[in-house]
């Protein structure tokens, strides 16, 4: 073992998503800072989930050829080589280590046999795919997201299990480029977290698009089959296919981090339980020998989205510098890049506990927008306060939405008032003047 007061910083950080920034900025503001990453630099948002996926999703709007998308995605996803994210790094004076890290004691984790010692420790290890408890899956072809977004290949029939936003766009991507997609999903309905009239006009899309949802039918069984697979579901149906795309949901990538070391007992499911500050919470009597360890991003489990992981990136670089800083989660949008998009933040009406909640709504094909776009799919609706007249959140499907709805996420967040609100002009034709008619009708219900 190398004497880990050889190899210490003042800041290490396990994990290159959410972490990469967080290691530049602290080493840009003088801390020495390394960086441990098993994987690729950058983790999984720039690789394996949000920029391939975005990159199909945009190829299929404009009906290119899936082999043109593939050659745009792998230019995208720069071959999967990190090696430019890495000396990024190297240049704000981040030390990148290869391998998997452990923390071993308070101030101290291992590499590959190496110790390096740290003064502040920031877990931003992401999270992973899981795989349902479906008897014979893991004997028939599957896929995770990871598979489905740097793969060549083009299944012709395809399942999808999970109706959440990873399945919805990658159900999306596949069947605008040929294959025959079945999408299954044990709920109602489709991200049904979320307000109803989301899940049903987006199902209506993929309908249209040819995909098949079996809704409220889970999978019971797999088994091979001489021209594929077979997927046995809960109504007693079946489905033969030549792939299993399993987008079933993640876990935060907490398992065998040596956190139990400093009294963190994280969550299987919730991930490392943190404060305002993204500050780990840490057993009273622990005795983490004047060190402190913070986290980010998915491994929170609050919030798993790369701009939520930013956020705490900011959060934390704050509070180890000594700025205190508190996060602040009532506005973090929720966003499915499908055509149309799906753009939600705040209170949902399916959770909203303990708030006298009153609500309107509005179809976008009403706007002159539609009528320029050709394009009569879409609604928005905003859930408001009674009691403070202020917006707690909103839900809308629409070309843009990702856009026009900005400005929400920022009315929420400053809890401007409804009698402000109403008063904001919007350019015309924009899908924006959508939300001029809502905000009036909520104002007259307080």
């Amino acid at each position: 073992m190398t004497d880990a007061q050889d190899k210490r910083y003042d800041v290490l950080v396990l994990g290159g998503g959410a972490g990469k920034n967080i290691a530049a900025d602290l080493a840009r503001a003088g801390r020495s800072t390394a960086l441990v990453e098993n994987r690729l630099v950058g983790g999984e948002c720039p690789y394996f989930a949000c920029m391939p996926s975005k990159s199909m999703l945009r190829s299929a709007r404009r009906g290119e050829t899936w082999e043109h998308a593939v050659a745009r995605r792998d230019e995208v996803t720069r071959h999967l080589d990190d090696a430019p994210t890495a000396a990024e790094m190297a240049e704000a004076g981040v030390t990148v280590i290869r391998g998997r890290g452990r923390v071993v004691r308070p101030g101290v984790v291992e590499v590959d046999g190496t110790e390096y010692g740290y003064t502040d420790l920031v877990v931003a290890t992401g999270s992973e795919p899981v795989t349902p408890d479906v008897e014979g899956i893991g004997d028939v072809p599957t896929w995770t997201s990871d598979e489905a977004l740097t793969r060549p290949d083009l299944p012709r029939r395809l399942i999808v299990l999970g109706g959440g936003p990873v399945g919805c766009e990658l159900s999306q991507i596949y069947a605008a480029f040929g294959s025959q997609v079945t999408l299954v999903e044990a709920a109602d309905r489709l991200l049904a977290a979320e307000a109803p009239f989301i899940g049903d006009l987006l199902a209506d899309v993929l309908r249209r698009m040819g995909a098949d949802l079996r809704l409220g039918v889970g999978a019971t069984r797999a088994e091979r089959t001489e021209s594929g697979l077979r997927l046995y579901l809960s109504d007693g149906g079946h489905i033969d296919a030549d792939r299993i795309l399993v987008a079933t949901g993640r876990r935060p990538r907490v398992a065998d981090l040596g956190l139990e070391t400093l009294g963190i007992r994280p969550d299987p499911k919730q991930g490392i339980a943190v404060d305002v500050t993204c500050k780990a919470v840490v057993d009273d009597e622990t005795d983490t020998a004047g060190t402190t360890v913070w986290a980010a991003g998915d491994v929170t489990g609050v919030a798993p989205y790369t701009h939520a992981a930013n956020y705490q990136s900011r959060v934390v670089v704050s509070n180890v510098l000594g700025k205190r800083r508190e996060a602040d989660y009532r506005a973090v949008p929720r966003a499915v890049y499908t055509t149309p998009t799906v753009y939600t933040v705040g209170v949902s009406p399916v959770s909203a506990t303990g708030l006298e909640l009153i609500a309107a709504g509005y179809d976008l094909s009403n706007t002159p927008r539609a009528t320029v776009e050709d394009d009569d799919r879409g609604r928005v609706e905003l859930y408001a306060d009674r009691a403070r007249g202020v917006l707690v959140g909103a839900a809308a499907i629409g070309l843009y939405a990702e856009g026009w709805m900005s400005e929400i996420t920022l009315a929420i967040r400053a809890e401007t008032p409804l009698s402000i609100l109403t008063d904001v002009v919007h350019a015309f034709p924009t899908y924006g003047e959508a939300i001029e008619p809502v905000l009036r009708e909520l104002a007259e219900q307080l």
